[in-house]
């Protein structure tokens, strides 16, 4: 007679292979790359700005860090999410030994894991024995309870630099924009504003799709882009090119 799952591994297994929460979403990677650009652009072409007054030497630097930054962003996406999926085959292919080699201890960690949980008895031999009974159960238990890693496939990596990047260009332009329809003065006032708003905005919606206070969340974001700017703007004013 086949074992049949216990609710409890159901849910270990839906979590390690299906559940999208254990890996890297959309959204995560958009907010990354657009509020770092965003952040970034703004406190290098306000630091330009004080320092040149030029609106030229503003939207060239800006630009610049803009491709570079979208560029740097997208490669450690790529990267990161490379690293996950070859640290997780590794450690699956080392419990695939363990198992092989040591299955009394790994059998002993198996119970110890479901014993911290509050299981005991005959439950917990049930448990054990249907865990240990497939060696791809024994693994994927072992992964998530044991390593708490979850299955990353490599073909995210790609997604993941391509969202990133690309949010990181669309979030390094609104700073921009400003500076091409002001002069130098308004155009770092509205530069602040706009970033500000935009930071709120995204802060806001993160909070409303996951978890969090919108408004709390927003203005956290907020904040950060405008010491960004504040930092930026003093070092430019302290460097600041004579006319």
């Amino acid at each position: 007679m086949p074992h049949v799952l216990h609710p409890v591994l159901n849910d270990v297994l839906h979590h390690t292979h299906i559940d999208p929460h254990r890996q890297a979403t959309s959204l995560s990677d958009f907010i990354l790359g657009a509020q770092d650009g965003l952040v970034n652009v703004l406190g290098v072409i306000l630091g330009i700005a004080a320092a040149t007054n030029d609106s030229r030497m503003v939207l060239i630097a800006g630009l610049a860090t803009t491709f570079a930054e979208s560029i740097s962003m997208g490669a450690v996406a790529y990267t990161t999410t490379v690293a996950e999926a070859d640290l997780y085959q590794s450690e699956r292919e080392r419990e695939y030994r363990h198992i092989q080699q040591m299955p009394g201890l790994e059998t002993q960690e198996v119970q110890e894991i479901y014993r911290q949980k509050g299981f005991k008895g005959e439950l917990l031999g049930r448990i054990v024995e249907t865990v240990t009974a497939n060696k791809d159960v024994w693994v994927a238990v072992m992964m998530a309870e044991e390593h708490q890693l979850a299955n990353v496939d490599r073909r995210e990596a790609m997604r993941a630099a391509w969202i990133v990047g690309l949010s990181a260009v669309i979030g390094s332009l609104v700073p921009l924009v400003p500076f091409l329809l002001m002069p130098i003065f308004e155009g770092m006032i509205a530069s602040v504003v706009v970033t500000a708003g935009v930071l709120f905005g995204i802060g806001a919606y993160k909070a409303r799709v996951t978890v969090g206070q919108p408004a709390r969340s927003g203005l956290e974001m907020a904040l950060i882009g405008t010491l960004s700017a504040l930092a930026g703007y003093l070092i430019g004013m302290l460097l600041k090119v004579p006319a």
